[in-house]
């Protein structure tokens, strides 16, 4: 696509590459052969935007980086994930770094754990064939969950541009505990669902989908417990979870502080003392939560958990540009804070083929089958309750 058609401008180039990802090392070479991709920069811009998947393990990943530099040069790339270009996922770093009430207790001492979900309420339907060779944990954890963790957790960067922040997120990705396979078998579950009822209609299980072997292991669920060593951190544990079939389509991110001692209300509340929770609603009711507690009005002293509610909608109102209208803008003008680096890519599939290596073609489990319409396998529930925690479902707002 090139920016208008005036002389100054006829060289500057962006080139969307909708193909196969085996297919982008040949067409960035003929784009080159053909002299609208130069490596030098000395005519213009050009730059290539690639959909993922970016390869399918880490392996893969470094031989596809590899064909797309071969010819450009790495600020040339711009890999594109439209969860980065949602504006509430964007907001983290606004919410994060802008408001010194919240960035004061974003740390080991004041946040008890983290809960990621992206739950998906339809199942994989005509992508079976595709769903065969990805999974849940390919298909979502290696970049969606992956990037909200990274920007939840990440460390103030030294400045708003793209490299500071994106530097952070490689950094903290990497400061990410080690997952090896007798940690994955304790702290990593999978799951599949069988034939259920989501809003009332019936759905088949995964392995009577189109497309999929009848006999097939290949996970629709993925749960994590994923520990960050480094000082702010330390100790805190991270749930993540994504699944196929579940009660609703969500994506949230809820920090759950740690409680306060029972001491004042252990007469009124014994242990139910509610503890304080933030979450930031990625979609759908984009917004944020503030969840404590307060005295229900009358001459008890009786205490019930409130909430504080900001919605996008209610507030700014105004259109605000769907993920790809923002990112491909932000393509053109060379702005690459939304898009994913090459360190960074393989930084994740060097996780998730841990996991994976760990799993080694093992088959499920009677733990490891949910009902489509529930929320995921008893394996899940369990790996929480290791350390006294519950999963909480999304907050849906009315």
């Amino acid at each position: 696509m090139s920016a208008f058609g005036s002389q100054p401008l006829r060289n500057n180039l962006l080139f969307y590459l909708a193909t196969s990802p085996s297919q982008f090392g040949e067409a960035v070479e003929q784009l080159h052969r053909a002299g609208l991709l130069h490596k030098n920069g000395e005519q213009g811009w050009q730059r290539i935007v690639v959909e993922k998947p970016f390869g399918h393990d880490l392996e893969s990943a470094r031989q596809l980086n590899a064909e797309l530099t071969r010819y450009a040069h790495e600020q040339q790339v711009f890999r594109i994930d439209h969860y980065l270009g949602k504006e509430t996922v964007q907001n983290i770093l606004m919410f994060r770094f802008s408001n010194s009430i919240f960035e004061r207790l974003w740390n080991r001492d004041l946040i008890d754990h983290v809960q990621v979900t992206v739950s998906e309420v339809l199942g994989v339907g005509q992508r079976g064939g595709y769903y065969e060779e990805a999974g849940a944990l390919r298909d979502m954890v290696q970049n969606h969950l992956l990037q909200v963790l990274s920007l939840v957790a990440m460390e103030p960067p030294v400045s708003l541009e793209a490299e500071p922040i994106r530097d952070e997120k490689v950094k903290l990705l990497k400061s990410l505990r080690p997952l090896s396979a007798d940690v994955v078998s304790r702290q990593v579950v999978r799951g599949q669902y069988f034939a259920g009822i989501v809003d009332s209609e019936p759905r088949p299980g995964y392995r009577q989908e189109p497309k999929v072997k009848s006999d097939s292991n290949v996970e629709t669920y993925v749960a994590l417990k994923l520990f960050i060593d480094n000082w702010r951190w330390s100790g805190v544990p991270f749930y993540l979870r994504t699944g196929k079939n579940l009660p609703a389509s969500a994506s949230e991110v809820r920090i759950q502080f740690r409680p306060t001692p029972h001491v004042l209300f252990a007469a009124q509340c014994g242990q139910k003392l509610d503890p304080n929770a933030l979450t930031l609603r990625l979609q759908p009711n984009e917004g944020i939560s503030l969840r404590f507690n307060g005295k229900v009005p009358g001459t008890s002293l009786a205490v019930r958990p409130v909430r504080m509610h900001f919605s996008y909608d209610a507030e700014f109102g105004a259109y605000t540009p769907e993920a790809y209208e923002r990112l491909l803008l932000e393509a053109m003008v060379g702005d690459a804070t939304l898009f994913i680096r090459r360190d960074e890519v393989e930084t994740a599939w060097q996780i998730v083929d841990n996991i994976r290596q760990a799993w080694n073609s093992q088959p499920l489990s009677n733990r490891e089958f949910y009902a489509a319409g529930t929320w995921g396998p008893i394996a899940a529930d369990e790996l929480l309750a290791q350390n006294g925690h519950t999963w909480h479902p999304p907050l849906v707002i009315k």
